[in-house]
């Protein structure tokens, strides 16, 4: 459990220091990603970027297992 931990967290560090690179391919504003934006308030859900996410991890994950 401790090393899916670290590992989880290693992949978060680098997700946070590579997503100015990322939101300049535009990964975060692919069709799909919810925003919402009015006077004073902005609500972001990122439901595309994060579906493509989930995907190449599943699909990194899974070729490591092998």
């Amino acid at each position: 459990m401790a090393k899916w931990l670290i590992t989880l967290g290693i992949v978060l560090i680098a997700l946070g220091l590579l997503w100015p690179l990322l939101s300049k391919l535009g990964f975060g504003n692919l069709p799909g990603d919810i925003r919402i934006e009015r006077k004073g308030f902005t609500f972001y859900f990122p439901f595309t970027s994060g579906l493509v996410l989930s995907l190449v991890l599943t699909l990194i994950l899974w070729i490591f297992r092998r």
